[in-house]
């Protein structure tokens, strides 16, 4: 029955968004559910028997409130604490300590933290959900109202090159059929696919492999194309075609930043219990595609998913938009980070497993 009880407990630790760790009063770890794992980057059987100072560097204040809590038994609470787990960028946490009395009689500590980078993630990811489906309703509207007479205009030209025996004015009725045409596509490409998303068997890396090695013929000689995989992950139900232009598209806004001499990174990892739009997913793929070119403008950063914005000269601006509709229909959504040196486009796509 004991035995039942705690694997209950740790189930429900496990599910919890909030990262959970408890200390011995030497601050050795002791346990920590999935979403510590994932703050630290860190697994639990490599973590437990370790001091926290070990795993992560926390400020001489808050060590200092740590130690006082198991000493007076009091609960501490701190808001906005810089960590840095050792290996992975600073996140700052809102912090709660609870001294508790474990099964030895012995003084310990029960850390809850609360990264606010990711709150702040969430409420940005709802935001751009929201204002995707604001565009594509827009969209949709604005093809209609362009569709109807674009047809009719299309219709009455070919309706005319029929009358008209001289050559030359036939040219100008082809001119406006194939700029109708024209039209048409670009719309249709606005609004992305409108099909049911295919729930394919697939192997991220095998995707990924296809659309590096499609990158590496585009580049130019000076560019390099590598990749950082995490071998663990499994194979997943998604849509394989879709998830090739969504990696295509970004890939080759990267290969563009870049030009004819930079680098190129493709990398993949698991993510636990990780929010997209509002929805906990158990487990997540997060595809990483790095580029070392000269950044994206600060003034287009918050667009860049936008139709028809674009940072450079001739580019359509529709590549990133049609990769956030199409990752809206596959439950996942795409990030961006940017800074010259260093963009970083992240695409979380939700695992059902096989």
């Amino acid at each position: 029955m004991a035995d039942a009880k705690n694997r209950a407990a740790a189930q429900l630790l496990d599910n919890m968004t909030t990262a959970i760790v408890a200390l011995d009063n030497g601050l050795r770890i002791t346990s920590l559910n999935s979403s510590a794992e994932q703050l630290f980057g860190i697994s639990a059987s490599r973590a437990i028997g370790r001091r926290l100072a070990q795993i992560v560097t926390i400020p001489d204040s808050l060590f200092a409130r740590l130690r006082e809590a198991v000493e007076l038994g009091q609960p501490v609470n701190d808001r906005h604490v810089a960590l840095e787990p050792f290996g992975l960028d600073p996140i700052l946490v809102d912090c709660s300590v609870a001294p508790y009395i474990d099964e030895n009689q012995s003084d310990c500590l029960l850390i809850e933290l609360n990264a606010l980078d990711r709150s702040l993630r969430i409420l940005r990811d709802e935001a751009m959900a929201a204002q995707q489906e604001n565009v594509k309703s827009l969209l949709r509207g604005l093809a209609h109202e362009i569709k109807n007479p674009l047809g009719g205009l299309r219709g009455a030209a070919q309706l005319l090159e029929r009358q008209l025996d001289d050559k030359e004015l036939t040219e100008y009725t082809s001119i406006i059929i194939h700029e109708a045409d024209r039209l048409q596509t670009l719309i249709d490409r606005m609004l992305g696919p409108n099909s049911r998303p295919r729930r394919d068997e697939l192997n991220i890396h095998e995707v990924l492999e296809h659309v590096r090695k499609i990158s590496r013929v585009g580049a130019s000689g000076g560019v390099s194309v590598t990749f950082d995989y995490d071998p663990s992950i499994p194979e997943f139900l998604s849509d394989r075609d879709r998830l090739v232009q969504v990696f295509l598209n970004i890939a080759g806004n990267a290969l563009q930043a870049v030009g004819s001499e930079g680098d190129v990174q493709f990398s993949s990892r698991v993510v636990t219990n990780f929010t997209i739009a509002g929805k906990l997913h158990p487990l997540v793929v997060k595809v990483s595609i790095t580029d070392n070119g000269p950044g994206i403008p600060e003034s287009l950063i918050d667009q860049v998913f936008y139709p028809m914005v674009s940072g450079r000269a001739g580019g359509s601006g529709l590549g990133l938009s049609i990769a956030q509709s199409i990752m809206g229909q596959l439950g996942g959504i795409v990030e961006c980070q940017s800074e010259p040196g260093n963009t970083e486009f992240t695409i979380f796509i939700p695992m059902e497993l096989t």
